[in-house]
């Protein structure tokens, strides 16, 4: 279950495959074969309880045979791990009682079994001693939590393990947190603090059983992008020897992140549009697909027009390889939504930047402070004198 290096623990192999096998965009040959393998896995793992949920909601077709087959199988084993519980109660010791009631936790994991799956894992708990093996139920609660997306349990989780660690706990798994919490985050759209965390977890990355490493540093170069200023993108991002040895893996990736920081727009713009069907397609960042590519542009546009006072529509346009009406309604809409500090005159054909000067944002803000002072002074005067 905690799995070994390398190898993604399989229930999210597995949510992974459902995600696709409901996902929109993925064409009929293909969902096929997803359905023949998420049959497979659920047969072999007997998930009668998550089989009966997909029948329920028609992603698969029941198999009257099958379904009652896993069932007798899982009766079977809860026989076996409760006698194994009994006989540690009555003959063993308190480790070995422990271990008995994980096992049958692991066991209601493996079935996708989740309210029963918390509930086992609550009394395994209870048996717990050790503050690192309360911190791997913590694990074992995110990945289901992880599992059916349930983004309360997952947070309440890592304030839990938080917590534990003011006990006690050792580096490794203070480690694998960050990288759970780093996915929390990404999946709640706090891109910045995600980030953070993933780069704070690159060189101490031991988290094989939620994802593979390629796919850690996939979301640790799409988060950075639009979260680190560009010092720190060539810093953290661009020159780190972790990334370096891995990103020529991942499609168009290489090509997105070093023609950002090289300013060569038109292959960005290339690697940015292979790049839209990997993240479509993922199961933790689809839900913010439309917001990404937002601020992924509003970055690239915000770096080329940093450089200009003044710059004319069709420069911009033939620096990207798109038209200029592209340009003035991409623009437009950013311009409104207050995300590009610039102004379009469109008799001229020019882009006029007007950023914002920080020192007079700074006396902006005192100014309102002042004001605001000013009115609870007013009013506290006015008690006062009552």
């Amino acid at each position: 279950m905690e799995g070994e290096e390398g190898t993604q623990q399989p229930q999210l192999v597995l949510a992974n495959k459902l995600f696709l096998l409901t996902h929109p965009d993925v064409d009929d040959i293909e969902k096929v074969r997803l359905r023949d393998e998420v049959f497979n896995s659920i047969n072999s793992n007997d998930m009668a309880p998550l089989y009966e949920t997909l029948v329920s909601d028609k992603v698969l077709n029941l198999d009257q045979k099958a379904l009652d087959s896993m069932r007798a199988k899982i009766n079977e084993e809860l026989t076996k791990l409760d006698e194994k519980i009994a006989d540690a109660e009555e003959n063993l010791g308190e480790s070995e009682v422990r271990e008995a009631h994980l096992a049958k936790s692991l066991f209601f994991i493996r079935i996708g079994d989740k309210e029963k799956a918390l509930e086992q894992l609550k009394l395994t708990e209870s048996k717990t001693v050790a503050v690192g093996q309360k911190m791997d139920l913590v694990f074992y609660t995110l990945q289901i939590g992880f599992f059916h997306m349930d983004f309360d349990l997952i947070s309440k989780s890592i304030d839990k393990a938080k917590n534990l660690f003011e006990e006690g706990g050792d580096w490794e798994r203070k480690n694998r947190l960050k990288v759970y919490e780093g996915l929390y985050c990404m999946s709640t759209r706090n891109f910045k603090t995600a980030a953070d965390l993933f780069l704070d977890s690159i060189s101490t990355f031991t988290t094989y059983e939620i994802f593979p490493y390629d796919t850690f540093i996939f979301y640790t170069v799409l988060t950075s992008i639009i979260s680190l200023d560009r010092v720190s993108l060539k810093q953290k991002v661009v020159d780190a020897p972790e990334i370096l040895t891995v990103i020529g893996k991942i499609p168009y990736l290489s090509e997105f992140l070093n023609s950002l920081y090289e300013c060569q727009y038109k292959s960005f713009f290339s690697a940015f549009a292979g790049l839209t069907e990997h993240i479509k397609l993922d199961r933790y960042l689809h839900p913010h697909f439309r917001y990404y590519m937002r601020e992924v542009r509003t970055v690239v546009y915000s770096q080329f027009l940093e450089a200009y006072k003044s710059v004319t529509i069709e420069a911009m346009a033939k620096a990207f390889g798109v038209t200029v009406d592209f340009i003035d309604l991409e623009l437009s809409r950013f311009i409104a939504a207050g995300k590009l500090h610039c102004k379009i005159d469109k008799v001229a054909g020019v882009l006029e930047t007007n950023r914002p000067d920080a020192k007079n944002a700074l006396y902006q803000a005192t100014i309102k402070q002042g004001d605001f002072l000013l009115n609870r002074i007013q009013k506290l005067s006015r008690v006062i004198d009552l």
